[in-house]
């Protein structure tokens, strides 16, 4: 199994962007998917996690800004990030909890991440 994520790049501080990450590989189901963060110097932390039912959940620090969503049918997850600050510089990497066929049960997936970059 696969995670490919796409989409960042440098933005001045109030803009936009939209990342996606999507899987591939001989997969039976995905359960959460999620996409943490990672700044230089510090600990890696949750910034959205969406289950396979759709109900989502954020760190505060960027509730009302980001939005998390999924599409199963493509098996890919989505962060659209608005309001961008420069503390949300980061590398962004997206996690996939996922049942490969044939395999005794579902194993944590990590992408290998995309940068973001919020500077004037």
């Amino acid at each position: 199994v696969q995670l490919v994520e796409s989409g960042g790049g440098l933005v001045q501080p109030g803009g936009s962007l939209r990342l996606s990450c999507a899987a591939s590989g001989s997969i039976e189901s995905i359960y959460t998917m999620a996409w943490y963060r990672q700044a230089p110097g510090k600990q890696r932390e949750l910034v959205a996690r969406i289950t396979s039912g759709g109900s989502t959940n954020y760190a505060d620090s960027v509730k009302g800004r980001f939005t998390i969503s999924r599409d199963n049918a493509k098996n890919t997850v989505y962060l659209q990030l608005n309001s961008l600050k420069p503390e949300d510089t980061a590398v962004y990497l997206c996690n996939a909890l996922i049942k490969e066929r044939l395999s005794i049960g579902p194993t944590h997936c990590w992408g290998q991440g995309t940068q973001v970059t919020v500077s004037s």
